[in-house]
């Protein structure tokens, strides 16, 4: 499960230029592909450079995420009862534990491809669902599908990623409850700040 979410995310890559008029499944489209564009062409990304992968990770992907909604999303009802300081210290956190996650994603690029599902959405859909299938040489092909909200703004940003029927949310969502039910919220954000820590992120 774990290679194909490292797989799957490596597409999950939008730009913050302003295209709010592009359709959810074009945006997909054309922006995982410019990503993939730029992993071929450095080699120090592709030889695992960390400072650019973690750079990459930063500035194409996670500005396009739907981040408030994520993070309710994966709290679920441990959000609520949070305090502000506990959000905002989660929130910081579990953005480097994303980027961690991409930079490692992005990494294990070996000349995938990417083929695209027609979009079925309804006018005036303020959600959508864009499904894509990654072709491997000598693998079978994995099916990644992209969540996404419109946002105020008409523009688009995800908010969930489910690769062979697996959520990304709900992933998370379940490692996080087990440790809060554990050892309480605070607990949980010391030890992603402990792992972001020793992987060379630093919180934002």
């Amino acid at each position: 499960m774990l290679k194909r979410l490292i797989i799957g995310l490596c597409l999950l890559s939008f730009s913050v230029a302003s295209f709010a008029v592009e359709a959810p499944d074009e945006l997909v489209k054309r922006t995982a592909e410019d990503v993939l564009t730029i992993v071929k062409a450095d080699k120090d990304i592709q030889a695992g450079n960390q400072e650019k992968l973690f750079a990459l990770a930063q500035e194409k992907i996670l500005p396009n995420f739907s981040f408030d909604k994520v993070s309710r999303l994966v709290l679920g009802k441990n959000w609520t009862k949070a305090t502000p300081d506990q959000k905002m210290g989660f929130q910081a956190e579990f953005k480097s534990l994303l980027i961690r996650t991409y930079a490692t994603a992005l990494s294990k690029y070996k000349n995938q491809s990417i083929e695209y599902a027609p979009l079925r959405m309804a006018d005036g859909a303020t959600t959508a669902t864009v499904k894509t299938s990654i072709v491997q040489p000598g693998g079978q092909p994995i099916a990644v599908n992209y969540t996404l909200e419109k946002q105020s703004d008409a523009s688009w940003k995800v908010y969930d990623i489910v690769i062979e029927g697996v959520s990304l949310v709900t992933n998370y969502r379940g490692q996080f409850a087990q440790e809060i039910r554990q050892n309480g919220l605070d607990s949980l954000i010391k030890k992603l700040a402990d792992k972001n820590k020793a992987a060379g992120v630093k919180a934002s």
